[in-house]
């Protein structure tokens, strides 16, 4: 990924000069090693603090290893690997991980492969097992095999085709900047090779690469090590190493000897951009460490050169980045923009060499440098406060450098670059003469008479596997998963609270012993707040915040924040508003002086506003291209019609111009009072100590006068319509059906998150099965309940081809009415709380999840002895009450419908659906209108 870069007065004093982090402040991963006998590489770890157990095998196969002719194969494997195994039926992980309150997933870089679980650990053993199933007997056929690829084209389309930069980004990157190494393939691969992958393809994969000396099990959380040892003999000992030597990718890629030009043309492309690459080192180089802190330097926020120079003062660009790729062989280093509105490629390619060749010509400043070594390292801090984020490390650090250890002592390494290794990594391996340009424009521009070049796959070998076929054992021949073991209980965090002299909430929740605290200052006012006529008013007078204060400019709060090796960020939703902080522990005192700064005092400058609202309206130009973006967009307008919800939260193209520095003035003396606002403190901090901070940064915060404006009540009226958003060309359709739902606090709270937990809250949930397991026609499917203090919104929704999209609206409106039908039964009930439970423990297990969940509880006004309530509550809830809230609240036949995407390929079939169905041109869309369009 690219790393983007877009968008006080008080006694404690914020010095200029930065604040180091030491990597020694950096608790190292306590982990210990063994390898059996077959050649597999085992790490574990133990946390008695959780009640979580994360198990992943990684495995040394990547998209660099795709045969030749198969791009894409790699990821699509990892797909089959959550299919069936000799004594393991389709979908089992699934049962195993999610329906019991855990997750799972994988993923495909170019050098490895990684499956992963986080699961309540007294479910170990039974993951070891099934991990051990898939490495050694996978079951491939052809039933599974057609409905992964399918599954796979639907998440190239979602990911690649249809997203704006998708292709400049999963495409013409790597295709440009590589003449011979594989790295230049796709990972995601193409729908042309992969319709011609075959059974026998997928078969000897598996036989090559998976194999347990081409493999790394990470065990890290609550268990017994003696345990651990005996499952890992048990299950992994026996599965047997190949005699045929490990496949490994020999080709290297020639230097450069000049530069060149790529151009690149894309449909639904709303500003142009810009990307520069070079070759780079690999991640065990011993410039590794200085590239990372280059790379830092140039993007690592809005204190960093390309944002402050192109996107805050040249305004030539809405977002600036960079990346220090450091695979396993020789990577890239890139630079790049997207323009803003009205700019060309050849200046955003002149500011972006500019400011290469500064970092050439002079050595970067101590301060910057430490800025820069500060952000790496506080951001692997943040990295490891979770199980499976300290495995990640460990795994990654083999893949990547051979050794996990890695992953400890490359702290030290960061914080060991000085100046001149900034200046001479980059002189070494940012030339101006060895650069790729690449352009990327909308197909509009493209000349005339130039046609789209499609090369046809390479030759592929011809693969015949003679191995051993696996086929699912019949029910009684199949070995039985082990039992399940005794629970463990989690321990909950205690919140106190305490209310200042001025109305200012305070909650403190100590949850770590982490050196990391997180803050946020939230006030009870969002959306629904917004002038009429002023769509995305509070949006910006939250997304200001943070762009200066009285005493304090934009660029300095940046600055000074991330010396810190903290994050800043504000931001507001439908019913609040809020800012937030994250820090470590020892620097939380200056940090919690720029946090109260501009909370309390921000400027609102003109010329900042300016700045702000240029941004907005070119990201807005993204989105309109972008057919899911433009779906989510279009619902609240639809379903909230006439209500404080009823119009788009971030703004749109009209309403956003109209903002001035007074109108978002008023709003935030209006909304951001201490009598309307709670700060909650969370991580590495005791109650006493948060209060202390709370009363000396906020305790003279004065409550105005005037009399707080209350939340007005919503009613929505407006009735169920199908619309559609016509976008040519575009890759894919997203299909949303949206509902108005109950508030927080009815008493159908509970029943309505684990109704809406069987429909669509999650992978195993009915849309995602019915729309991608069984049928292949989404990357996925699912729905969502925000059940706010007035009223709560439901939303359903998937994106597929576009030619699927009537079907997919079926399947949709299908299992919603067949959840007011049919009781569920026992066991899937059981499993989609276990669901709920699950993923409200993991919240709670980090600094930042937990303040999120007390902020919602407190915004909501719910008790905050709710988290210990929680799962007895969810556990209460019958299928009667499931079945009573579908058929009360998820009737499809008043929900609104919208469909985007290209109407040409199913406007046929969504009419014979729907005769009123009504269609407006994307350029028409008019989200400040009634009628949602500029032409009546």
């Amino acid at each position: 990924m690219f790393r983007a870069v877009t968008r006080i007065a008080l006694v404690i004093a914020v010095l200029a000069a930065p604040l180091s982090v030491q990597a020694a402040d950096i608790p190292p991963i306590e982990y210990r090693e063994r390898v059996l006998d077959n050649g597999l590489r085992v790490l574990s770890g133990v946390d008695a603090t959780t009640p979580n157990v994360t198990v992943q095998v990684w495995y040394g196969v990547g998209s660099k290893d795709d045969p030749q002719g198969r791009s894409g194969f790699a990821h699509l494997f990892e797909h089959m690997m959550f299919k069936t195994t000799r004594n393991m039926p389709s979908e089992t992980m699934d049962r195993m991980t999610e329906d019991v309150g855990g997750f799972n997933n994988a993923s495909t870089y170019d050098d490895f492969t990684n499956y992963y679980e986080v699961i309540p650990a007294n479910h170990l053993e039974r993951l070891l097992w099934a991990e051990a199933e898939r490495m050694g007997s996978l079951v491939v056929d052809a039933e599974i095999f057609d409905s992964e690829r399918d599954v796979v084209k639907e998440e190239l389309r979602q990911r690649i085709l249809a997203a704006p930069y998708g292709r400049l980004f999963g495409l013409m990157i790597p295709q440009a900047s590589y003449q011979e190494h594989p790295y230049k393939r796709p990972g995601i691969g193409s729908i042309a090779e992969l319709d011609a992958a075959t059974i026998d393809d997928v078969r000897a994969f598996h036989r090559d690469y998976y194999r347990p000396d081409n493999a790394m099990l990470i065990v890290i959380g609550n268990f017994d090590e003696s345990e651990l040892d005996a499952w890992v003999d048990k299950y992994f000992a026996p599965l047997e190493a190949p005699d045929a030597p490990l496949k490994r990718v020999t080709a290297g890629e020639p230097p450069r000897t000049g530069s060149g030009v790529y151009d690149g043309y894309g449909p639904n492309v709303p500003l142009p951009a810009v990307v520069l690459t070079w070759l780079g080192a690999e991640a065990a180089s011993a410039d590794a460490p200085a590239l990372q802190v280059l790379d830092t330097i140039l993007s690592g926020g809005k204190s960093s050169r390309l944002y402050n120079a192109l996107v805050y003062e040249q305004q030539i660009a809405v977002e600036a980045f960079s990346q220090a790729d450091l695979p396993q062989q020789p990577g890239l280093f890139a630079v790049g923009a997207i323009l803003a509105s009205g700019q060309t490629v050849e200046a955003g390619e002149a500011a972006l060499l500019a400011e290469v060749a500064r970092l050439r010509d002079t050595p970067p400043t101590e301060a910057e440098l430490e800025e820069a070594r500060n952000e790496v390292i506080a951001g692997a801090l943040r990295e490891r406060e979770t199980v499976d984020g300290r495995a990640f490390a460990l795994g990654y650090a083999w893949a990547t450098q051979g050794d996990p250890a890695r992953a400890n002592t490359e702290l030290a390494d960061l914080a060991a670059v000085t100046a001149a290794d900034v200046q001479r990594v980059a002189q070494t391996y940012l030339p101006e003469d060895r650069r790729m340009t690449i352009r990327y424009r909308p197909e509009s521009e493209r000349p005339a008479g130039e046609t789209p070049a499609e090369p046809a796959p390479p030759p592929a070998q011809a693969v015949v596997f003679d191995g051993e076929i696996v086929t699912l054992a019949p029910e009684a021949q199949r070995q039985a998963p082990p039992p399940v073991g005794e629970p463990v209980d989690p321990v909950l965090p205690q919140p106190a609270e305490t209310t200042l002299d001025n109305g200012l909430r305070v909650i403190v929740a100590r949850s770590s012993d982490l050196p990391l605290v997180s803050a946020a200052v939230i006030v009870r006012a969002g959306a629904w707040a917004d002038p009429k006529g002023l769509a995305g008013a509070m949006s910006m007078t939250a997304g200001m915040l943070t762009e200066g204060t009285e005493t304090r400019t934009a660029p300095e709060i940046a600055q000074q924040v991330e010396a810190l090796g903290a994050t800043l960020s504000s931001a507001a939703g439908a019913e609040s508003s809020s800012v937030g902080l994250t820090v470590m522990s020892d620097k939380v005192a200056p940090a919690f002086a720029i946090l109260a700064d501009v909370a309390r005092n921000p400027a609102f400058a003109a010329e900042e506003l300016e700045r702000q609202t240029a941004q907005a309206l070119d990201g807005l130009s993204v989105a309109y291209g972008d057919p899911g973006q433009l779906a989510a967009m279009t619902a609240s307008p639809l379903i909230f019609a006439g209500t404080p919800f009823g119009h788009a939260a971030d703004g749109t193209p009209a309403s956003l111009p109209r903002l001035t520095p007074e109108t978002l003035r008023r709003l935030h003396g209006t909304y951001f009072r201490p009598d309307n606002a709670i700060l909650v403190l969370t991580g590495d901090v005791t109650p006493e100590a948060g209060f202390a901070l709370a009363r000396e940064a906020f305790g003279d915060w004065d409550a105005p006068a005037a009399p707080l404006p209350t939340q007005p009540e919503v009613s929505p009226t407006a009735a169920g319509q199908m619309l559609v958003i016509d976008l040519p060309g575009a890759g894919q359709a997203a299909v949303r059906l949206a509902k108005p739902t109950i508030a927080r606090s009815d008493d159908a709270y509970y029943p309505a998150i684990v109704t809406n937990s069987v429909l669509g809250g999650g992978y195993s949930a009915r849309l995602n099965q019915e729309i991608r397991i069984k049928r292949g026609l989404s990357y996925g499917a699912g729905s969502s309940l925000a059940a706010r203090r007035a009223v709560g919104a439901f939303q359903a929704q998937a994106q597929t081809k576009n030619e699927s999209a009537p079907e997919v609206v079926d399947l949709i409106a299908a299992e919603m009415t067949k959840l007011a039908a049919e009781p569920v039964s026992a066991d899937e009930l059981q499993a989609r709380k276990s669901v709920l439970i699950g993923g409200f423990g993991r919240a709670l297990g980090t600094a930042g999840g937990l303040g999120g969940v007390l902020g919602d509880l407190a915004v909501q006004d719910v008790p905050l002895e709710e988290i210990g309530a929680y799962t007895a509550k969810v556990e209460a809830v019958s299928a009667d009450q499931v079945n009573a809230f579908a058929a009360g609240y998820l009737s499809p036949a008043d929900a609104a419908v919208v469909v985007a995407g290209d109407a040409k390929l199913f406007e046929a079939g969504l009419r014979e659906r729907a005769p009123d169905l009504r269609i407006i041109a994307a350029e028409d869309l008019d989200l400040d209108s009634e009628t949602l369009t500029k032409v009546d």
